[in-house]
């Protein structure tokens, strides 16, 4: 086994000590490679081949196909486990007895309540305001309304800040979506399951009772299980980059909403649906799209396709897709948009293009089309997104404090002007 690697620069040698994961993943650490080398650094854009840490909340191998949290793979924690389950073993490193899930559950609910002044910074928001912004505004707001710093090392303050910010996060999350939709702001239902409650939250009327689909409870379960953790994305990255600054947890998670907002990360969904309809409102013709998708000079490009990190079928994509069919088998839905989605993926999966290239259907593909199926508008999309992730951005916030890890700091190759004599107005 290596146990120390060899870098050679100027006719100089200098060893670096190697590191051997859990799983047998290899890593060499240059933590000291700028010190010992007299300033050399490595260029790693977009941090594809550099580990900013070690953790041990979630394993991934995309040449695999596998995930799992803690040591648990994610197929048994969507089949056996529900979201707060897996929320705790995210966070607190097991899988809860009982008794601490019941606890957890009655904790969380009584932190449902967001303070009435919260109201109006919702209601501050333009109707045309994206949910997203809205929602990292106002997870920053809570900081206005606890403004007790965290103490990560003190078991019952780090418990109490995590059970709060489970209780608040998705009323504030519906809280976006009513706003947008000219809708009453709801409160929690204490009396329902944290699911239930979220769907209660985002689709009670005042007018009428809601009646809650069980199914489609069960799909949007394991669909937030899917999202709760996935290693160093780029929206984590983010969590745990604003965190080791000293910023406090809410801030943090912030942060993290901000980065999932983006369209290469939390918003493929939500480009997903877009492209449905756009080859709807093009008369539905898959095949046509399918050989754009082929096509080297056309910029069409398949979204919810393919994966940075799997290599493979994306394993929560196999899970998500039986859950897909079994809602839509339950709905009997008769949307042309989600008809288009199943032919597309049809299509994709037995043409040799896609399978060559390895460009199987993800996670995105599915999640967007089930939360089309449940009503869910397409703007709030990444805002499910941000719910199911929560846990893991908490876990991930959490380690990094724990560890004591410094400020993230990168460093970077100078490519600008040498030193050069000011210039006077005259002279430019």
């Amino acid at each position: 086994m290596l146990d120390k690697a060899i870098l050679e620069v100027d006719g100089k040698k200098y060893e670096f000590p190697v590191l051997i994961g859990t799983e047998n993943e290899v890593a060499i650490d240059i933590s000291k490679l700028r010190g010992v080398t007299n300033g050399v650094i490595t260029i790693d854009t977009g941090f594809k081949n550099t580990g900013s840490c070690s953790s041990k909340i979630t394993f991934l191998d995309g040449e695999k196909g596998i995930l799992r949290h803690r040591g648990y793979a994610i197929e048994d924690l969507t089949k056996k486990a529900n979201f707060l389950e897996v929320a705790f073993l995210v966070i607190f490193g097991e899988l809860p007895t009982k008794f601490e899930l019941k606890k957890f559950e009655d904790d969380i609910k009584s932190y449902s309540l967001v303070n009435e002044e919260m109201k109006g910074i919702v209601e501050g928001f333009p109707k045309s305001a994206h949910p997203m912004g809205m929602l990292s505004s106002l997870t920053s707001a809570l900081t206005a309304f606890n403004p007790r710093r965290v103490d990560v090392n003190c078991k019952d303050d780090m418990y109490n800040a995590v059970v709060k910010i489970l209780g608040k996060f998705p009323v504030l999350a519906t809280w976006a979506h009513r706003r947008n939709n000219g809708l009453p702001l709801n409160y929690s239902d204490n009396s329902l399951g944290y699911i239930e409650n979220i769907m209660q939250l985002m689709f009670k009327i005042p007018t009428e009772d809601y009646k809650m689909n069980p199914i489609a409870v069960k799909a949007l379960d394991e669909l937030l299980i899917l999202h709760e953790d996935h290693e160093q994305n780029c929206s984590t990255s983010t969590v745990r980059i604003v965190g080791s600054s000293g910023a406090g947890l809410f801030a943090s998670i912030s942060a993290g909403v901000s980065a999932l907002w983006g369209p290469l990360h939390g918003g493929a969904n939500q480009a997903v649906l877009e492209m449905l309809e756009k080859i709807q409102n093009d008369g539905g013709d898959v095949d046509k799209f399918i050989a754009k998708a082929k096509d080297k000079n056309d910029p069409f490009r398949l979204m919810g396709f393919g994966h940075r990190v799997y290599k493979n079928f994306d394993p929560r994509a196999r899970i998500i897709k039986k859950a897909a069919d079994e809602l839509f088998a339950d709905l009997n839905l008769n949307d042309p948009v989600l008809s288009i989605a199943k032919h597309l993926e049809e299509v994709a999966l037995k043409d040799e293009y896609f399978a060559e290239r390895k460009l199987y259907p993800n996670v995105d593909f599915y999640s967007g089309i089930i939360y089309r199926a449940l009503g869910i508008p397409v703007e709030m999309f990444t805002v499910m997104f941000a719910i199911g992730r929560l846990p893991g951005w908490i876990a991930q916030w959490k380690e990094m404090r724990k560890n004591g890890e410094p400020i993230g700091r990168p460093r970077q190759l100078y490519t600008g002007e040498a030193l050069r004599p000011f210039k006077s107005f005259e002279e430019r």
